[in-house]
């Protein structure tokens, strides 16, 4: 698994992918722009439940986010030597500030009492996870534990998040990252895979520049993806708005952002 994911990394940077700048002149956005990839990667789901099984299959939804601290706690499975996991909190660390200072919501790393569990673990020990998803994730179905424990090859990484009832206020998050992935690949998936648990849960081929894109293109945060979070915490916006009511105000926001106000 190491050796194929290092391939794929390879291929990727190959094709000119997997960028780690935030946009340059070759991927201009505006405020209309701005607006419309928000609403696309907020207000709509990239699953849809269906039955009682999860699909991949957009469908429109209410605004999500966290209202209270997040609180992150890190799970290494066995095969992480101590050097990576050295290098992987910080990674997350200082991303977790970062995001922190997006949205104005505290986050810190601690083990006590978290709302998050970030595990980062090869195929033998995901697989083993069952018992941590039914405590963590107590509203997860089998067949949610059951994606997650056989995921496939081609999904590098993911994030699931739960609220309590029909709420779309967050309250717990899991993220599951690949310890198989060589550096930029393992990176590129804490950046999206936490943006994501944010309340940006969709994917869009017209987000660009913007790592909610299955493209591929760009591995890290983008400068369209800072404005996002930006507005997906502004008070103006509040959870559980539908996409007609989230509408007007990210057009008046995406503007204030792209003219430079606060």
């Amino acid at each position: 698994m190491q050796s194929y994911y290092a391939q794929v990394q390879e291929q990727l940077l190959d094709q000119g992918l997997l960028r780690s700048d935030a946009g340059g002149p070759d991927a201009p956005f505006d405020d209309q722009r701005l607006a419309s990839t928000f609403l696309q990667i907020a207000l709509y789901n990239e699953y849809t439940r269906r039955g009682g099984q999860t699909l991949q299959l957009q469908s429109q939804a209410t605004l999500r986010r966290w209202e209270a601290p997040i609180r992150i706690a890190l799970r290494f499975g066995s095969s992480v030597p101590p050097a990576q996991k050295a290098r992987d909190r910080d990674m997350i660390a200082s991303y977790v500030q970062r995001l922190s200072g997006l949205t104005g919501l505290p986050m810190t790393l601690e083990t006590t009492n978290p709302n998050v569990l970030i595990a980062i673990v090869a195929e033998d020990e995901r697989r083993a996870l069952e018992p941590v998803l039914r405590q963590s994730m107590p509203a997860l179905t089998a067949s949610d534990r059951r994606t997650i424990l056989d995921l496939p090859k081609s999904t590098y990484c993911l994030a699931v998040t739960q609220s309590e009832g029909d709420d779309s206020i967050y309250t717990s998050a899991l993220v599951v990252i690949r310890a198989e992935h060589p550096d930029l690949l393992r990176l590129s998936c804490i950046h999206e895979e936490l943006a994501q648990a944010m309340g940006l849960p969709n994917d869009s081929p017209q987000a660009r520049p913007s790592i909610f894109n299955d493209d591929e293109e760009f591995a890290l945060l983008t400068r369209q993806d800072e404005l996002m979070l930006r507005m997906l915490y502004n008070p103006a916006l509040r959870p559980g708005m539908t996409l007609e009511q989230a509408r007007p105000i990210a057009v008046r926001l995406a503007k204030q952002l792209m003219n430079g106000s606060p």
